[in-house]
């Protein structure tokens, strides 16, 4: 019997024991917090040791070590098992070991990975019975194969460069990144390290399956090279394989969608939709299929989402736009004046790439761990403690016209448990108001 040490339980950890205990694995499960259902773990014969990590499991002879993607390499209980050389994997490949019939579209990047893993999961909706949207968003791979065993799925994977870093033999049909900018220096031990770890979405790939490239991203470019399946270029400059002409959107030729008929505004969110239309063709959707998915999508939960229109001042929440790069993406979004209220955990990624884009801000309202740090970038702004009074004072000052905008541009961690929870309680003050 195959001994296995799960570092982190969270939902991905539980999913994974849970997956394994079925499979037959002998478990020994190991979190820094309190595991609340650990006498339900016992019962199944799963060994538990929580509130800690115990230091002679890092010299028992395990077969492999799931970690949890959000633990970095660098924290001790895990730099000494890879010095014990232990191989350690993430939940995805694991799972993935015992989902044979299914079939992966992954996506990674900066930022556009959630939106356009949503936008994909409609289009395959629409063509299969059997579709899913997992991974990054929330749902661990594990959950679904322990649900459902390994059937025909088509899966829309949003895979984050964490759960990359655990992968030896996982294999998607189609990958692509949708950009690249710098995020998670507080994880990896340099930008070089965070970009790198983004290209293992097409490692595994072979000859038949696709990688969708953004040409236009510099970084993308200059480190997606030496790719092993075939490449499928997208530039708005140039008409490559995969192109927008006069409004529509064509791969090969052959016409997917039209731009009018995509609701969710900004021209990120078109790029996310295009990736996802070529992802669908490989993936077996038709064009009349993709047609159909992109004039009923509205958009995903935290992505400046509209919340509401109070004396005709629109509010929206961008939760999930923890760096500067996806607060820029939010404020091209708009062409009316903004409020922005901003703040929360350092990423140690720096803000100054925001100063240029702050000019479409009418008034800046800060507030959590960051807060004196974003104060700097711009004059009048005003602190507070929090995001209720952030709120309350953008109601006070909002005038018809306004666009009232929560994108933090930095992790929730300081405040939140994670941006989720952030948005949630955003949304329920707007309701308030």
């Amino acid at each position: 019997m195959k001994k296995v040490l799960i570092v982190g339980y969270a939902r991905s950890g539980k999913a994974v024991s849970l997956l394994l205990n079925r499979m037959g694995y002998q478990l020994t499960i190991t979190d820094m917090k309190e595991i609340t259902d650990k006498s339900i773990l016992e019962n199944l014969g799963i060994q538990v040791f929580d509130s800690g990590h115990p230091e002679f499991l890092i010299d028992e002879k395990w077969d492999f070590v799931v970690k949890n993607p959000g633990i970095p390499y660098h924290v001790p209980f895990i730099k000494q098992l890879l010095a014990n050389h232990q191989r350690i994997l993430t939940e995805i490949e694991v799972a993935s070991w015992f989902a044979k019939k299914y079939q992966f579209a992954s996506i990674t990047g900066t930022n556009g990975k959630t939106t356009t893993t949503m936008i994909l999961a409609e289009m395959l909706k629409r063509q299969f019975s059997d579709s899913y949207a997992i991974g990054n968003i929330g749902i661990p791979l594990s959950e679904l194969v322990y649900e459902k065993g390994d059937i025909d799925a088509k899966i829309s994977l949003e895979i984050s460069g964490f759960q990359l870093l655990g992968i030896e033999g996982f294999h998607p049909v189609v990958s692509t990144i949708t950009n690249l900018t710098p995020d998670h220096l507080d994880y990896f031990d340099s930008l070089e390290d965070y970009y790198k770890s983004k290209t293992l979405v097409y490692r595994n790939q072979s000859a038949d399956d696709w990688f969708i490239r953004n040409c236009d991203d510099e970084a993308v470019m200059m480190y997606c090279q030496d790719i092993p399946c075939q490449i499928i270029n997208f530039s708005w400059q140039h008409q490559y394989d995969l192109y927008l002409e006069k409004g529509k959107v064509y791969l090969f030729k052959q016409f997917l969608f039209a731009e009018e008929d995509l609701k969710i505004v900004g021209r990120h969110n078109l790029l996310n939709a295009i990736m996802a239309a070529a992802m669908a063709v490989k993936m077996g959707v038709t064009p009349e299929q993709i047609q159909l998915a992109i004039r009923d999508f509205h958009g995903v939960e935290h992505r400046i989402e509209y919340v509401k229109e109070i004396n005709h001042v629109k509010y929206y929440n961008d939760s999930k736009a923890t760096n500067t790069d996806s607060t820029i993406v939010a404020l091209k979004a708009f062409e009316k004046p903004v409020i922005l209220l901003a703040g929360g955990t350092d990423k140690k990624t720096g803000f100054a790439d925001l100063i240029p884009y702050l000019s479409k801000v009418k008034q800046m309202i800060v507030f959590g761990d960051t807060k004196e740090q974003l104060k700097q970038l711009k004059e009048g702004t005003i602190v507070v403690n929090n995001l209720k009074e952030a709120v309350e004072l953008a109601h006070e000052i909002a005038v018809s016209g306004d666009i009232v905008l929560l994108s933090p541009c930095c992790a929730s961690y300081d405040q939140y448990e994670n941006f989720e929870a952030r948005g949630k309680e955003f949304k329920e003050l707007v309701a308030k108001l």
